[in-house]
C-alpha cells in the first residue's frame, strides 16, 4: 500500500512521530507545505499528524477540506500533545475534530509528546507561563491540576515509538 504522512509540528514531537511511522510503514513523509504541492492521487493511505491546541488538532481544516476528494483511500490523522495517553479527555477531543460523517472515514489516534519551551515562540511561551501562574495561584487545587502544574511548568519529553504501534495496525487491517 503506497503511504504518505503529512505533518504539522511547532516544537517537534509531531515531526519525530511523522518520522517514526513514515519509515515503519515505509511511507513518504513531508511538511505540511510540501505536501500541498503534491499530487497524492497515486497515494493508497494518507496520514495527517498535527499538534494538539485546546482540544483541536492544528491544520486539520486542510486535511478535512480534502476528504470528500480522498474517499477511495484509507485516511488515519493523528494529533500529539502534552497530557499522557491515558487522559479521558483525549478521546473527546479527538471526536471533536470529526463530525459523525467525517469520523466514518478517518480514525483518529493520540500521541503523547511533550513541551519544549526552548523551541516554542515568544507568545506560545508567555501564554503557558500565564497560565500556570494562573493555575497555581488557583486554591484547592483538583489532584489533575496539582499534576498538570507539575507537568507544564518545564519542558519535558513523553514521547515514545510503541504509541504509533495502533497506527500501523490500523493501517494495516483491512488493506486494499
Amino acid at each position: 500500500m503506497k503511504t504518505i504522512v503529512i505533518y504539522t509540528s511547532k516544537t517537534g514531537f509531531t515531526k519525530r512521530y511523522a518520522q517514526w511511522i513514515a519509515e515503519a510503514a515505509r511511507a513518504d513523509c513531508f511538511e505540511l507545505s510540501a505536501a500541498k504541492k503534491k499530487d497524492l492521487t497515486a497515494y493508497d493511505a494518507i496520514i495527517f499528524g498535527g499538534w494538539a491546541c485546546a482540544g483541536s488538532i492544528s491544520q486539520i481544516k486542510w486535511f478535512k477540506g480534502n476528504i470528500d476528494k480522498w474517499a477511495d483511500k484509507k485516511l488515519i490523522a493523528f494529533c500529539v500533545g502534552a497530557s499522557p495517553v491515558d487522559n479521558p479527555e483525549i478521546d473527546i477531543a479527538l471526536k471533536r475534530n470529526f463530525n459523525e460523517s467525517e469520523q466514518k472515514n478517518v480514525k483518529a489516534f493520540y500521541c503523547p509528546g511533550g513541551f519544549n519551551y526552548e523551541k516554542m515562540s515568544i507568545t506560545s511561551k508567555l501564554i503557558m507561563k500565564m497560565f500556570v501562574t494562573a493555575l497555581k495561584a488557583q486554591k484547592n487545587k483538583t489532584e489533575a491540576e496539582q499534576i498538570m502544574v507539575k507537568m507544564i511548568s518545564s519542558s519535558y519529553d513523553i514521547s515514545d515509538k510503541k504509541y504509533i504501534e495502533p497506527i500501523l495496525q490500523y493501517l494495516k487491517k483491512d488493506a486494499f
